[in-house]
Order: structure tokens, then C-alpha cells, then sequence
């Protein structure tokens, strides 16, 4: 919940130019609701796609106060929309159910959905992130296609390390996108885990991103607070392995 409409358009045309070489990754930001359509409009034909931060989970228009539909969202720009993110889950009460039929909103109008997963630094504590983690992901997948999976990106990210400055270490970032790979394969097929891309998503700054990207199963990022400003996402972006 940053910016005004001005100034997100302004932050995106900042970045436009700087991340217009950037062809080693996709490049999408999530501006609020209210600024998405001047967003993508203004960048249109560039290399940076749009995403909404989040979206109704019901897949027609209807009485719905105060909720933003995955078809409204295709309709003013947006190609991704985030889903099940943190905040929405700690803050809002959202459950598994909810993110599942989100989810499936988001893939019947055409989105792509990056589904976010992550536990509590209690959770961590007593033990038991590997199931939290793992049961987020059979929940907000459940009952999909393999074709609708394609449309899938996962982003791991601990609630902990969330605008705390303290990003997981490499290696705890690590040990958690290979089990979300895992899990993945188990349930899903060994060549869909082989596709899938996991991002990670915590305290991610310039400073770390090369410890984060040298990981094997770390497919990319999620970012919050260094996205703000154009020159310090960018460096982010430009980062090649």
C-alpha cells in the first residue's frame, strides 16, 4: 500500500530504461489497484510486466463490495496477479480454501498466478515449517490440471524475514526451495517440479542477491521494500549469475 498513482507511473518509467537489457529473467512489479491501468499503459511494449497484488476469489462479477475480480484485473493491464501472500494470510484470515479458489479465479481469466507460502517465525521455532509450508502448497494447488500448473510460480517467503532487514540465509532459503520442489514432484509429476520456478521472497537487496541466486533451486525473487525505489530494484534485476 505505497504510492500514489503519480507516483507509481513515475517509479515505473524510472525503471523502464533501466532494466530494458534484462533479458536473462522476467521482469513484473504489483503496483495498488489504483494505479495498475496508468501503469501498463505506460508500459506497454516494454520488457516489464504488471501484476495485481491480489484478486477475488470468485470468478464472475457480482455483489462483492470492495473486492477487485481476476478478469477486472486482466482487463486494465495485468498479466500476474500474487496470491495467498503473507500479509493477506496474517492480517486478512486468509485460509487455504480461499487462496485455492483464488487461484483458480486468476487461471480462468487468463493470469498468471505466483502463489506465496511461508511460515512464522513460531512456526519456524517449534519445528514445524516444513508442514506448514508443505500443506500452504497442497492447499492452494489442489484439484488443479497439469496444464493449469504451467501458470504457476511459487514464492517462498518467511514471515520472519519479511521487512525485517534479516533475509533467511542462503542456505535456509535453499533447504526450503528444495523441499517445495519435492513436494512438488511428489504430487505432482517429477517434470512439472523440473519446470517449476521458486522464488524467493524476504529482505532481498541488492547486497544478497548474488548469495540467494547461487542457490540450485532458487529460480528468482519476490521483492517488497527494494522495489520502491527504480535504482535499487534495478540492481536487483541486473544481476546475472
Amino acid at each position: 500500500m505505497y504510492k500514489t498513482v503519480g507516483d507509481s507511473v513515475a517509479t515505473a518509467l524510472a525503471l523502464k530504461p533501466l532494466v530494458a537489457n534484462a533479458n536473462h529473467c522476467e521482469v513484473v512489479i504489483a503496483p495498488v489497484f489504483t494505479a495498475l491501468k496508468s501503469v501498463a499503459d505506460r508500459l506497454e511494449g516494454s520488457n516489464i510486466r504488471v501484476a495485481g497484488q491480489d484478486c477475488a476469489p470468485v470468478a464472475e462479477e457480482g455483489a462483492q463490495t470492495g473486492e477487485v475480480a481476476a478478469f477486472q484485473l486482466r482487463d486494465v493491464g495485468a498479466s500476474y496477479v500474487i496470491i495467498g501472500h503473507s500479509e493477506r494470510r496474517q492480517f486478512y484470515g486468509e485460509t487455504d480454501p480461499v487462496v485455492q479458489q483464488k487461484i483458480q479465479a486468476a487461471l480462468a481469466a487468463g493470469l498468471q498466478v505466483i502463489l506465496c507460502v511461508g511460515e512464522s517465525l513460531e512456526q519456524r521455532q517449534r519445528g514445524i515449517e516444513v508442514q506448514v509450508v508443505a500443506g500452504q502448497l497442497r492447499g492452494g494447488l489442489g484439484g488443479l490440471t497439469a496444464s493449469d500448473l504451467d501458470r504457476i510460480i511459487v514464492a517462498y517467503e518467511p514471515i520472519w524475514a519479511i521487512g525485517t532487514g534479516t533475509a533467511a540465509t542462503p542456505e535456509q532459503a535453499q533447504e526450503m526451495h528444495g523441499l517445495i520442489r519435492r513436494a512438488f514432484a511428489e504430487k505432482i509429476s517429477e517434470a512439472g517440479a523440473d519446470q517449476l520456478r521458486i522464488l524467493y521472497g524476504g529482505s532481498v537487496k541488492a547486497d544478497n542477491i548474488k548469495s540467494l541466486m547461487s542457490q540450485p533451486d532458487i529460480d528468482g525473487v519476490l521483492v517488497g521494500g527494494a522495489s520502491l525505489s527504480a535504482e535499487s530494484f534495478a540492481q536487483i534485476v541486473n544481476y546475472k549469475e
